[in-house]
């Protein structure tokens, strides 16, 4: 069986492929191009490719910048634009590195694709299910909560169970040196601030409209709705009695309404964009949500009718944001479904 490695140029990917080669699997090294490279990313790909040829690995590289820029830029900008804050990553993962990215893999001759993630496949009753890898501080099974769940049948996570702090040191005690330093950044077409990329992208957003509390006093003005997010308290430029709190927006008025931190709070949210991993009939009493990427799941009761999941938290948390991710998990930390937040409640 031949897997493909999607190699990204980090520390993850490079110690997945060291770690498959010792278990004497037949590999692909794949990387590919989802913005257009730049002459750094060229140095880089060169890299990869010496470290496959040491090891005997055949290695390709394909552009599918096209392809991001339709499925992923263009969405972020719109949902941006709609006064929401999306999570591309996570469309990412869905639409491309376990969607076109996998599709490639299959063309190339292999029937598993592997990569970098700090999560987990394990075989449940109902077949190969999501889990949260083992490191807690590096789990990323919130951002692959979109993704098909016909994908665990050929996906392959080495670092499930490793240590993010052990990467370093076992990729030195093999003598081997990513070709790139740095982490990757959340969002990787976005090199400084998301406000600085639309803006240069010449995209027309509204501007300024009333900050209101909820009883609907005005104390001031924003600067458009979509340079703020739910929850964010610095940067409102209001001197108020005390910190006030993105609590929504209101796109039909251009209103932003914030309150004090005890406000805050939500007792649930609703989600669209459904993603079931496990049907729901297998579900366990128990649930856990989680509705940011850095944040302890917590308890709640969770509904879907028509084609909406219907969140209510046992005990409140804090609000919600549209566009983002919202994860359903079991107590054993496998993925039951995911979706996309569209109101907190």
């Amino acid at each position: 069986m031949t897997i493909a490695i999607a190699l990204s140029g980090g520390a993850d990917s490079l110690l997945s492929l060291a770690l498959l080669k010792e278990q004497g699997c037949r590999l692909i090294g794949l990387h590919a191009f989802f913005i257009p490279p730049t002459d750094s990313d060229h140095l880089k790909v060169h890299a990869l490719e010496e470290q496959c040829r040491s090891m005997d690995i055949p290695f390709r590289v394909i552009d599918l910048s096209d392809a991001f820029e339709t499925r992923i830029i263009h969405p972020f900008i719109r949902a941006y634009i709609q006064g929401k804050t999306p999570n591309p990553c996570a469309w990412c993962n869905r639409d491309m590195k376990f969607g076109l990215l996998m599709d490639t893999a299959c063309a190339q001759g292999a029937r598993t694709i592997a990569t970098g993630h700090y999560v987990r496949v394990l075989q449940t009753p109902q077949g190969p299910g999501l889990f949260r890898g083992l490191d807690a501080s590096k789990d990323q099974s919130y951002f692959l909560s979109l993704v098909s769940p016909e994908a665990w049948q050929q996906t392959v996570f080495p670092l499930g169970t490793w240590r993010k702090a052990d990467v370093l040191a076992a990729l030195a005690a093999r003598n081997l040196c990513p070709a790139e330093a740095n982490e990757s950044q959340e969002i990787c077409f976005i090199p400084d601030d998301y406000r600085t990329f639309l803006t240069k992208r010449g995209v027309v957003l509204p501007g300024p409209g009333p900050v209101t509390t909820r009883q609907g006093k005005r104390l001031g003005t924003h600067q458009g709705l979509w340079r703020y997010t739910q929850g964010q308290r610095k940067g409102l430029g209001i001197a108020y009695e005390h910190p006030l709190y993105v609590l929504s927006k209101d796109q039909n008025t251009n209103t932003l309404i914030v309150g004090s931190q005890d406000e805050v709070w939500a007792a649930g949210c609703h989600a669209s964009q459904v993603n079931i991993m496990v049907p729901q009939k297998f579900w366990p009493e128990d649930l856990l949500v989680q509705t940011r990427y850095r944040q302890q799941a917590g308890a709640a009761r969770v509904t879907l009718a028509d084609k909406t999941l219907q969140i209510h938290f046992i005990t409140p948390q804090e609000v919600p944001t549209p566009g983002q991710i919202v994860t359903v998990y079991a107590p054993s930390g496998q993925v039951l479904a995911g979706a996309v937040i569209t109101q907190a409640l």
